[in-house]
């Protein structure tokens, strides 16, 4: 019916369209037989790209708005900008509107680009046309030609498929292109190197405007807002909208750009009920309780994770049935008996199937940017009581941001641990990243580049990649080889490295739900700009550990080890040899005796004599083992970090 308006109209609009519309399709066969006999020559030319995929699309089959969580603000500027001008075409064309161009949906992979597209289609049922941007490309540029080898060669093979591509669009209006990957296509020509890329882009926004431009009402080109009543709407989708060229991102071309990011702990749940629609649940689920446990999570990761769920709780029935009806290993105890209905009617996925699927599923942009959770506890942590409340009051907010809301609470401070090396900074905040948000860990020394500008970007893309999937944490461990004082000569990779340091911090991008965390041993090198309230604002001294905090460290790290029962921890941690010994050198101390025992195992292994060692560290080995293990932090760096300490804070 759209399409039969939209003929009638156009007809009365412009009575040589129908006739241009044949010459198109007479071109477009003749083309196609020269292709089809150039083949048959023996020459290289590459077959057309399947430039349709299209025709009206099944809304009964494919997605719709109404199967989409988490978007509700994104589907109703759609519903009022794209599906109601695509319905009801009189509307903008009687308002004097211009219609919609096009679209380009960017974000993430896995956050739903596709799907919109394909829902906006459903909504709609105009003829759609789907296809990858790579699809498109030829790799031949230039005009058909006869060689001397009687072979024939395609060029402009990738523009001829565009073409192809918005004439069938056209010829169907209003219909929807949709291109996916469209930055393989069209990415900023000043840097492509190949002439045909360019020519590519080119062809792109030639057909963009062509399909789109003003229609007077004898059919003449004029300066009016009045559209054809049928057009072809535009959708692109892209990962990397910066690398599109700028041509095609302004207004007439991709009218609209519309972001689908991480989704937030609320989106999240929303998706998650709408993914578990069709799955048979078991008792009170706690949808919102999965969606905290599952931060970074975009949708395709969350439809991956409610699939596992459904295969763990498969599995636990196939187990269950494996026990009833297998005695002997080799029986095919599968085809002993048929599955009954009351069988399958005890089949449930449980609340417990799902959190064990959060343990399995790795989200999709924590394989790009983002360090793996690091396999430290609190338990493995001997002493630093007091940092251990603060940080935990940390994790509880991490944890609860709608708690810090109601209280007006702000988190933007960053905290700075230091002190002497080896009192356990890096641990704490490893230890932290155990709160249930993305982690980052940055090494201070590999974000410099001697490139001008990269150092910049990088601290640039480390940020927004935290925005997007907040709750972040990002660790910056040694952050002193990045926030050196300015004013030094030959420093000025740094200076332009700090001041963009001190922009993120600031929360110039908006830093909500992303937290800081910084750890270095030469406090007095960081510039005073760093140390102010709001960006490092709180300052935490870890000073080596007193006699019950070596008590405590030795403790926790006797956990992974062999020590006899016969090793009095507590006495250890008191001796004159410990006093000055650092969480670091505390575990070396753990290593050299279990060494000692291990090179005691193999002589008794080597000599073959019948007597059994034990097989554990003795006291013996920990006498050795304090022989060689010396203070890493001599008496004048002791010194040294005091006087930081009552300089900067007052110790913890």
């Amino acid at each position: 019916m759209l399409r039969s308006q939209y003929a009638s109209q156009t007809s009365k609009q412009n009575p040589g369209a129908n006739q241009q519309l044949e010459i198109e399709m007479t071109a477009e066969k003749a083309r196609r037989l020269i292709t089809s006999d150039c083949g048959g020559g023996g020459g290289d030319a590459k077959p057309e790209a399947p430039v349709s995929q299209g025709g009206v699309v099944n809304g009964d089959k494919g997605p719709s708005f109404a199967d989409l969580g988490g978007m509700e603000q994104v589907l109703e500027q759609l519903l009022v900008e794209v599906v109601v001008p695509l319905c009801c075409m009189e509307l903008p064309h009687y308002l004097g509107v211009r219609p919609v161009a096009g679209l380009l949906l960017y974000g993430p992979p896995g956050c739903g680009k596709t799907t919109l597209a394909h829902a906006i289609a459903n909504e709609t049922g105009v003829p759609f046309y789907k296809i990858s941007a790579p699809d498109i490309v030829s790799g031949i540029s230039g005009f058909m030609r006869k060689t001397s080898h009687n072979a024939c060669v395609l060029a402009g093979g990738s523009e001829e498929n565009i073409r192809g591509l918005f004439q069938k669009a056209y010829r169907t209006a209003p219909s929807i292109v949709f291109i996916d990957e469209i930055d393989a296509i069209a990415s900023k020509r000043e840097n492509l190197q190949r002439e045909m890329e360019r020519r590519i882009v080119t062809q792109l926004m030639t057909c963009m405007d062509e399909f789109h431009q003003n229609i007077g009402g004898d059919g003449s080109d004029a300066d009016s807002s009045e559209k054809k009543p049928g057009y072809v709407i535009v959708i692109g989708a892209t990962n990397r909208p910066d690398a599109v060229d700028q041509a095609l991102r302004r207004p007439g071309r991709f009218d609209r750009e519309i972001y689908l990011g991480v989704p937030d702990v609320n989106s999240r749940k929303q998706i998650l009920m709408m993914l578990a629609r069709k799955l048979r649940i078991e008792g009170q689920f706690d949808f919102l309780k999965i969606a905290r446990a599952t931060p970074g999570f975009v949708g395709a990761d969350l439809k991956a994770l409610v699939n596992d769920a459904g295969y763990l709780a498969m599995k636990r029935i196939i187990n269950k049935r494996r026990a009833q009806y297998c005695s002997e290993v080799k029986v095919k105890w599968w085809k002993q008996q048929s599955w009954d209905a009351g069988e399958m009617e005890s089949v449930h996925v449980t609340m417990n199937d799902f959190e064990e699927a959060t343990k399995l599923v790795q989200h999709s942009l924590r394989r790009e940017g983002f360090s793996s959770v690091p396999d430290v506890t609190w338990d493995d942590i001997g002493g630093l009581d007091s940092l251990r409340k603060e940080f935990h009051r940390y994790i509880r907010c991490i944890k609860s941001p709608e708690d810090c809301d109601l209280f007006g609470v702000s988190m933007q401070d960053g905290f700075l641990l230091f002190g002497p090396p080896g009192c356990g900074k890096t641990l704490i905040a490893k230890a932290v990243a155990q709160a249930g948000a993305n982690f980052i860990h940055i090494k201070g020394p590999e974000l410099l580049n001697k490139y001008v500008g990269e150092s910049e970007s990088e601290i640039r893309k480390i940020f927004n990649r935290a925005r997007t999937n907040a709750p972040c944490t990002v660790f910056f461990d040694e952050v002193d080889a990045l926030t050196t004082k300015r004013g030094k000569e030959g420093g000025w990779v740094v200076e332009r490295l700090l001041n963009q340091l001190l922009i993120e911090l600031d929360g110039a991008g908006q830093r909500k739900g992303v937290y800081v965390i910084g750890a270095t041993n030469r406090i007095d090198m960081i510039d005073d700009a760093m140390l102010r309230p709001g960006r490092f604002g709180k300052k935490h001294y870890v000073p080596l550990p007193g006699a019950r905090e070596r008590v405590s460290i030795l403790k926790a790290l006797a956990r992974r080890t062999p020590v006899s029962s016969t090793v009095d921890l507590d006495v250890l941690a008191l001796r004159e040899e410990c006093s000055n010994l650092t969480g670091a050198d505390l575990a070396s101390l753990v290593d050299e005796a279990a060494m000692l025992a291990m090179e005691e195992r193999w002589r008794y292994l080597d000599s073959g004599t019948s007597m059994s060692p034990s097989f554990l560290i003795e006291p013996s080995h920990f006498e050795q083992a304090l022989s060689k293990v010396k203070p890493s932090v001599s008496k004048k760096q002791r010194k040294h970090y005091e006087t930081m300490r009552k300089k900067h804070l007052s110790t913890t």
